[in-house]
């Protein structure tokens, strides 16, 4: 939620309030979790000394520095998030959620967190067509609530087999599992080369490249590699 001029988020269980400060963002509460959220885990020194060879990302590192990408702290939420995403413009997706939280988050002092999987297994068929899911997108979310799935313990597995299992799961695919390495656990090496805007902007910047050829050239830091193309193409 958007108030008085600052971001007001639930995150593990507390509400922060992020405001724009010189230099970066005031925060409070401050915890292990609002770090997650504000991107602490990526290497920025490291990539930007990598970029200093690639002529284009050495423009948008001095153009965009000191940018981290933000990261979702819950799992469950980051997966549920990707499948109302799931080919639909980015205001339907975020009007959908929005009242999916509103309608079964716990409500806070401003914001609402989000949804706990529980409570999500326990609802009953065409509750979440209600607020807009198609019958197969509700179908997935309650199937991942449903499922014996351990979220937590993705974080202690290797890139592969995280894949491996998220799209073992019915309706979760590669561009699902992907952008979960990318933006939940924040592994270097994740590379979303399903996204559309990423491909849009590897071929834009670098001249026809095909996006999957370019992972190859953006390694070891594809992630930040990733999310810095597509800033600078929203910020052009």
């Amino acid at each position: 939620m958007w108030h008085e001029g600052g971001l007001h988020r639930v995150v593990g269980g507390r509400e922060v309030r992020i405001e724009a400060a010189e230099g970066g963002v005031e925060v409070e509460p401050f915890d292990d979790s609002v770090r997650v959220l504000l991107g602490f885990p990526f290497d920025l020194d490291a990539f930007y000394a990598w970029a200093a060879d690639d002529e284009v990302l050495h423009s948008l590192a001095v153009r965009l520095r000191g940018f981290r990408p933000p990261l979702m702290p819950d799992p469950w939420e980051m997966l549920v998030g990707s499948i109302t995403a799931q080919q639909v413009s980015l205001f339907s997706a975020t009007a959908i959620r929005n009242r999916f939280v509103e309608a079964y988050g716990e409500r806070h002092d401003v914001a609402w967190a989000f949804p706990s999987r529980d409570r999500v297994a326990a609802l009953g068929e065409g509750a979440l067509v209600a607020l807009g899911f198609s019958r197969r997108k509700e179908e997935y979310v309650l199937g991942l609530a449903r499922s014996e799935l351990d979220l937590g313990a993705l974080r202690t597995l290797p890139d592969d087999e995280v894949r491996a299992r998220i799209v073992a799961l019915r309706g979760l695919g590669d561009w699902t599992a992907e952008w979960f390495l990318a933006r939940h656990l924040a592994r270097p090496n994740a590379w979303p080369w399903g996204d559309l805007a990423l491909r849009k902007a590897v071929a834009d910047l670098y001249r026809g490249l095909d996006v999957r050829e370019a992972r190859e050239r953006f390694h070891p830091f594809e992630n930040l590699a990733a999310h810095y193309l597509l800033l600078a193409q929203r910020t052009p």
